[in-house]
């Protein structure tokens, strides 16, 4: 009988891979002490008048000028909002005659620009308010 043995050399084997870490669960809220550490400031709004919000409205390119062109360029969302069929038979300058009359009587020098103080006499009105109920 014909015994075979092996005798096979033995290499040292490579290091088992480290344990990765698990993986942080995305939902889960942070565990952190901030200590003193404060975050930034919120941002803060200008104090604009409420005079300056509406001038500015106006005033795209912030010149602290308004343009006939600046003036005129709010109303065509309303324009395009009356000509409900799309055909453009509503002229701009018909639509736009009282806002134009408005502009021509606040620009008191004539310059085709209206200053801040220029701009202030287009406020509309204040509406009054109706005195509330007293049963």
């Amino acid at each position: 009988m014909f015994w075979w043995q092996g005798r096979a050399a033995v290499e040292q084997s490579a290091p088992p891979p480290p344990v990765a870490a698990p993986a942080p669960d995305p939902e889960a809220l942070p565990i952190a002490d901030p200590g003193s550490l404060t975050g930034p400031a919120p941002p803060e709004m200008s104090d604009l008048s409420r005079e300056e919000q509406r001038f500015f409205r106006y005033d795209r390119n912030r010149d602290r000028l308004i343009t006939r062109n600046e003036m005129l360029s709010t109303r065509t969302e309303g324009f395009r909002a009356l000509d409900k069929d799309g055909n453009n038979l509503l002229t701009f300058e018909e639509w736009a005659v009282s806002t134009v009359n408005r502009f021509e009587k606040a620009d008191g020098d004539g310059d085709e620009r209206l200053t801040p103080r220029e701009f202030a006499a287009t406020a509309p009105k204040p509406v009054a308010k109706k005195p509330a109920c007293k049963c």
